[in-house]
């Protein structure tokens, strides 16, 4: 009996899957999607015998600002106006993080972030790279996970204006730049239909929620993997 006990309990940690942490955060759209709905099923159709674990704090209409405490000192370099309410949401995203991870320790954690729509329209597009790759850094530090992956949703074609066009640039930039990080396309997951033409809307259809969301999946987990992601963003 005890021997059956041994050989139960050895071929149970065998089989045993790794824990993977998922941190989903930023503004509106990443709001609208439900994670339950394509994203977490994609998770597990790629790790099937992995424990996915999952976070998220999203606000819609938020600026990246809200995540960064720096971001005044940041803003100043590209002669911004400073901000009255800086990071006031880190803490919240950190600490969410941080009780996933008391509860069973991550193999790996991967942050998605989808967000930018406000900083494009407040025109704060120069501040962006630079805050961005800030909020990464510190959270890797934060909790204590220097290789920690993440993966940007980059804006939508929603809008062509400049400073739009700037942040859709620097999301591409900050993922490409670091081995750990990679982007997804979402041009064609806002596709409507408005007075009877074509419109691409701020926000994602249902159809578009799902997409994004498997996106998302499929380039961390090439990631967490150590494979390279799509060069595209449409994995």
């Amino acid at each position: 009996m005890k021997r059956l006990l041994l050989f139960l309990c050895l071929t149970s940690a065998a089989f045993a899957g790794e824990v993977h942490l998922f941190i989903l955060s930023g503004q509106s759209n990443m709001a609208g999607l439900k994670p339950e709905k394509a994203f977490l099923p994609e998770l597990k159709k790629l790790l099937p015998n992995d424990d996915i674990q999952h976070v998220k704090f999203a606000k819609g209409g938020q600026p990246i600002r809200k995540w960064v405490k720096t971001f005044d000192e940041i803003a100043a370099k590209s002669k911004l106006s400073a901000k009255k309410d800086p990071g006031a949401f880190y803490d919240e995203t950190l600490k969410a993080a941080r009780a996933s991870i008391a509860a069973k320790k991550p193999k790996t954690i991967t942050f998605l972030w989808m967000q930018g729509e406000r900083d494009a329209k407040e025109k704060l597009s120069a501040a962006y790279e630079e805050s961005m790759n800030t909020l990464i850094a510190n959270l890797r530090k934060d909790l204590s996970v220097p290789e920690m992956n993440f993966v940007i949703g980059r804006l939508s074609d929603y809008s062509t204006s400049e400073h739009w066009e700037a942040v859709r640039s620097a999301q591409v930039k900050v993922a490409t730049g670091d081995p750990r990080g990679s982007w997804v396309d979402t041009d064609d997951t806002n596709n409507k239909v408005k007075k009877g033409k074509p419109h691409n809307d701020l926000h994602y259809t249902k159809e578009g929620y799902d997409l994004f969301g498997q996106r998302l999946a499929r380039q961390a987990v090439l990631l967490i993997k150590g494979e390279k992601p799509d060069p595209k963003g449409r994995p």
